[in-house]
């Protein structure tokens, strides 16, 4: 199509007006305005109005191909367009010249635009920069760049008022940081406007910048005891006040070359860590913490003492001697306990010497099966006091026997209720219970209802691997109502009735006085008082009761 339009251009301007003639002939160009691309090609026409023309061109300093003519026109392409020119195009007519010029402007759409924030982390208060160029883009004054931060524009710099061409397309805005600044997003978009020479418009931008503000004024602090013990957990913590924003902050705890696993907290404007330390040798180790926010990194340094305190060792010759035989005890400080703690054993009086072990030298008896012993060490590190307690048992080996409290050689048992033969050995390790009656052995932990036929002698057997001993046992069955005798019942019988009785008389006597109490002096009824007990005394006597035997 465009073709055609310029081939109709072209017969048009060929066409002789009337009265057209050689002095009056015109030189034309086209297009009549150029607008290429950076690199590009562009096709240029020359022609005339004049019937017979002679010598003709064109005038550049660009790279040009004559790709067509006519007798009224020359058609070139200039290759590889790379900056502003002025093309002239002339034909001369009955040797008369004539000339005419064509502007070519290059353009360059803004295909790159890069942004620059400096710096990436800003303290607060402090200045930052956004910087925003274009490194290719023409023309120049054509161009306009706005700096965003969201989607507001922060500024806006056009190019076309500049009377002396700035040496880059460039933006430059400053600012001071402040904590609702933290995360903006900062862009920057280009637009390149060739409508005044007759082109559109484009469009580029920059990819997206976030700003990072922080606030760490403080340094960390640690928290730790000074007193460390080897191989025991303990909770150390550092801490940072006025820190923004705390949720990022960065904590890592050392112990000397060992790094801690710390645990993460915050609220409001201050962080902090915990961790757990176990020292793994004794001495004095440092405790660090590094904390990071952005760029910046602080780190506070604490000296800890450790120390070593295992439990002190106590040992028994034999955990299991037998009854009769000695027992030495001996309570003495770890090999890796440092310093030496002073000692103590039960049963002996009071601390040793710093590092001299305590022992006690006794014979076994029945009586110390379950003892416990315990050996207790103190240690002193620096002016504060450590003690640890370690426990043992003894237990003594003795053959079985039976006790009268435990197994009674003697039991009654009463007809129609439920009862158990009560036998318990003692004995070191457990005996074991076996009891027979009339041969067959009598099962202990099964309640059977007593009859006459269960009377007779039990025979108990209580074996461990030390013995074995044995007892028997009578067991005697009696009716429910045996063992009370007939002078009992008739004595009780008596005793309740004059009991009774003495209450109905009590009761008869005092009813007529009672009616007749109001009307009486104080001494009158202190004298009743005294009749009423003498009487009642003879009446018990009257009525009490006559023991038999």
């Amino acid at each position: 199509m465009e073709l055609l339009l310029f081939g109709v251009w072209t017969l048009l301007v060929l066409i002789p007006c009337p009265g057209t003639t050689k002095e009056t002939f015109e030189v034309s160009v086209w297009p009549n305005q150029a607008l290429v691309e950076s690199g590009q090609s562009l096709m240029v026409n020359c022609s005339t109005t004049c019937p017979d023309p002679g010598p003709s061109g064109i005038e550049t300093f660009l790279k040009k191909t004559q790709v067509g003519k006519g007798p009224q026109w020359r058609e070139f392409v200039l290759e590889d367009v790379t900056e502003n020119s002025v093309l002239h195009c002339f034909f001369s007519c009955s040797g008369i010249q004539k000339d005419t010029r064509l502007d070519i402007t290059v353009y360059q759409p803004p295909e790159q635009v890069i942004l620059e924030l400096q710096p990436a982390w800003v303290a607060m208060g402090e200045a930052f920069t956004v910087r925003c160029y274009v490194p290719s883009v023409a023309p120049l004054e054509s161009l306009t760049l706005t700096v965003l931060q969201g989607d507001q524009a922060l500024h806006r710099k056009s190019f076309v008022s500049l009377t002396a061409a700035p040496p880059r397309a460039e933006v430059v805005v400053t600012a001071r940081a402040q904590r609702e600044n933290d995360r903006s997003n900062f862009s920057c978009r280009a637009e390149l406007d060739l409508s005044s020479h007759g082109g559109g418009l484009f469009h580029g931008s920059s990819a997206i910048k976030v700003l990072r503000i922080f606030e760490f004024s403080q340094s960390p602090q640690i928290g730790v005891s000074s007193l460390l013990e080897v191989g025991v957990a303990e909770t150390v913590s550092c801490e940072v006040a006025r820190v923004f924003p705390a949720k990022e902050v960065v904590f890592r705890l050392f112990l000397e070359d060992q790094e801690l696993s710390p645990f993460f907290s915050w609220k409001g404007d201050a962080a902090w860590a915990s961790a757990t330390a176990r020292a793994v040798e004794a001495g004095e180790q440092e405790l660090s913490c590094l904390v990071s926010l952005g760029p910046l990194e602080q780190k506070t340094r604490k000296l800890v003492h450790v120390y070593s305190f295992p439990p002190p060792v106590l040992e028994i010759e034999d955990s299991y001697p037998l009854a009769g035989t000695d027992v030495n005890v001996t309570c003495s400080g770890h090999a890796l306990t440092s310093p030496s703690p002073t000692l103590r054993l039960q049963g002996t009086p009071n601390f040793l010497a710093t590092g001299e072990p305590a022992w006690l030298l006794f014979t076994a008896r029945e009586e110390d099966d379950g003892r416990n012993f315990s050996c207790e060490a103190s240690l002193e590190v620096q002016g504060q006091q450590f003690v640890k307690t370690t426990e043992i048992q003894l237990h003594v080996l003795y053959k079985p026997r039976f006790e009268e409290s435990g197994c009674p050689g003697k039991q009654t048992w009463v007809e129609g209720m439920e009862q158990m033969l009560a036998c318990v050995p003692e004995g070191n390790p457990a005996p074991a219970l076996v009891c027979t009656w009339n041969g067959m052995i009598f099962d202990l932990d099964v309640p059977l209802k007593a009859t006459q036929s269960h009377r007779g002698t039990y025979c108990c057997t209580a074996t461990n691997q030390l013995g074995s001993v044995s007892k028997d046992i009578a067991v005697t069955v009696e009716g429910p109502y045996e063992g009370i005798s007939s002078s009992t019942i008739f004595t009780i019988t008596i005793f309740v009735l004059g009991i009774s009785l003495l209450t109905i008389v009590l009761y008869l006597n005092y009813w007529p006085c009672k009616r007749n109490s109001r009307r009486l002096s104080y001494g009158e009824k202190e004298l009743n008082k005294e009749e009423e007990s003498q009487f009642a005394d003879q009446q018990a006597e009257k009525y009490s009761p006559i023991i038999i035997d």
